[in-house]
């Protein structure tokens, strides 16, 4: 197996966060495209990697002691990153766990309200009235939080860029680029988390990346997907051995 780091993903906001990292680490690694809407997800292959059969997942190949690591949770691969490079994460305790305490906040609030705001507005086969309210009312609500968090600050712990702005962002992209939410949730009101949404787009490995502006994403995603190696999907690069 390649000794570079195994990334085992697709451009959903989730899988983005762990690429974005990568590459403002500056890590050596290879791509290799799980196609969710063809279940690639569930075959055994990859279930040897995460078990609950979702994406991002990660195999580094030198991990603690030398040994193979396979990780999965986008918020665990953030946070392994960061610890394996000493970067993204404050050395201060306090402030390392202050940044934790806000990606746990994405995990947690951000990622599943807003994915479900985009489900029942954008993808769900019916409209549902109840869950349409629920979700706009909560995801308005989180941007809020924001705002007030980043009023004032370049990043979410300040001049710093941390992995909670990571595991962010893509997100707050997301609510534009893919579910064409600008009016519904009233994106323009919330200027300090449009501000800092495009500083996190314009940073160098971002812009590497395609993302420089919220339009980009898509066109991004489908330049990825047309890609050789993604075109192959998971059997780019063998998984590693069980």
């Amino acid at each position: 197996m390649s000794k570079k780091i195994q990334l085992y993903s697709l451009a959903t906001p989730n899988g983005q966060k762990v690429s974005v990292a990568l590459h403002e680490l500056g890590l050596d690694f290879d791509t290799h495209v799980i196609d969710i809407r063809k279940g690639d997800q569930f075959t055994d292959e990859f279930k040897k990697i995460n078990p609950n059969s979702k994406i991002p997942a990660l195999v580094d190949p030198d991990g603690p002691g030398g040994k193979e690591l396979a990780l999965f949770e986008s918020g665990a691969i953030l946070l392994y990153l960061a610890e394996k490079t000493g970067k993204l994460l404050p050395a201060d305790p306090a402030a390392k766990w202050e940044t934790v305490s806000w990606l746990m906040f994405q995990m947690g609030g951000v990622g599943p309200m807003f994915g479900q705001f985009g489900h029942f507005t954008k993808y769900a086969p019916e409209k549902v009235p109840y869950a349409i309210n629920r979700y706009t009312t909560e995801a308005k609500r989180l941007l809020g939080v924001l705002e007030a968090r980043l009023t004032g600050r370049q990043y979410i712990m300040g001049d710093d860029y941390t992995i909670a702005d990571i595991a962010t962002f893509p997100w707050v992209v997301c609510l534009s680029a893919f579910y064409n939410a600008d009016e519904a949730l009233g994106l323009a009101d919330f200027k300090a988390v449009q501000a800092w949404v495009n500083r996190c787009m314009e940073r160098p490995a971002n812009k590497a990346l395609g993302l420089a502006d919220f339009k980009a994403v898509q066109a991004w995603v489908d330049r990825c997907m047309e890609r050789p190696a993604s075109k192959a999907g998971m059997h780019v690069a063998p998984f590693p051995a069980s």
